[in-house]
């Protein structure tokens, strides 16, 4: 008898493209990825991977099998779909992705909030700083900073956060204007606009400090490692910043609710969507 398991095991592999990849995306062993793979190569008879290098490599066969696996893997997402909007009771699992210092500064709030009223819905903050899946249900609800463009979804502005130039007091009172250090992401957020406003302002002067997360600016700039640029929402609270950039426009970025239009009228999903809305302040 033919496993399926085998070939979602597979499809997680071609679509990841390593073994580690499929194995976090499916919560197992790299090992056990490699074990159903090799059991499908088995069943069918044929060679789907290509094991050369540490990057995996599909043969044709395992390009065909891949897309094949892709479809089937749609329209299973779509039945879940159909069996989730099915339901009417205010219980059970949502998955809100989001960036994780948004999330952290500003969704706490309204989810703690939502559970106090509907104490059956469990929640799960996917705070990774890459986009989740709507489509293969990596999440239920997003919260982006841009707006998709492609995808049956149903999408809703939330509000706009606003980023501007901060510093130690100490660091500007020692330090010349123009002889400022900039604290900065890494590449990975290179073609942010956060990014290129930073560089804009920065006019060739040094960027002395780069880090993934704003959590780690934040810091750096509070101990006086030179300017950064942040969003107004992380500096609610604090102190040890002051403004270092007087900007006549300062840069602004967009924040929208998205969610899978076949489920945007589930009862559970609605009340989290609600929550998130109506709590938008700060």
């Amino acid at each position: 008898m033919f496993d399926w398991e085998n070939l979602r095991y597979f499809a997680a592999l071609a679509q990841t493209g390593t073994l580690l990849g499929a194995a976090r995306s499916l919560a197992v062993e790299h090992a056990t990825v490699a074990r159903r793979v090799a059991g499908l190569e088995a069943q069918m008879g044929v060679k789907l991977v290509d094991r050369r290098g540490r990057r995996i490599s599909l043969t044709a066969e395992g390009q065909r099998v891949a897309a094949m696996a892709e479809r089937m893997g749609e329209e299973a997402r779509a039945i879940e779909r159909v069996s989730l909007a099915a339901g009417g009771r205010l219980a059970g699992d949502v998955k809100v992705s989001a960036p994780p210092t948004l999330a952290a500064a500003l969704l706490a709030g309204p989810l703690v909030e939502l559970r106090r009223n509907h104490p059956d819905i469990a929640i799960t903050i996917v705070g990774e700083t890459r986009y989740a899946s709507l489509d293969r249900r990596e999440a239920d609800i997003a919260v982006r900073m841009t707006k998709p463009e492609q995808g049956d979804f149903t999408i809703t502005k939330l509000g706009d956060v606003a980023f501007g130039f901060y510093a130690a007091p100490t660091y500007l009172a020692c330090v010349p204007e123009e002889d400022w250090n900039f604290i900065a992401y890494d590449e990975t957020m290179s073609s942010s606009p956060q990014s290129t406003r930073l560089l804009e302002v920065a006019n060739g002067r040094k960027l002395s400090i780069k880090a993934t997360t704003l959590e780690f600016q934040l810091s750096a700039a509070r101990a006086g490692g030179g300017v950064a640029l942040l969003p107004n929402f992380l500096l609610a609270g604090l102190d040890g910043l002051v403004k270092a950039v007087r900007e006549p426009k300062p840069l602004t970025r967009e924040v929208w609710l998205v969610v899978h239009s076949d489920i945007r009228n589930v009862p559970i999903i609605r009340a989290v969507m609600e929550a998130l809305k109506k709590s938008w302040s700060y």
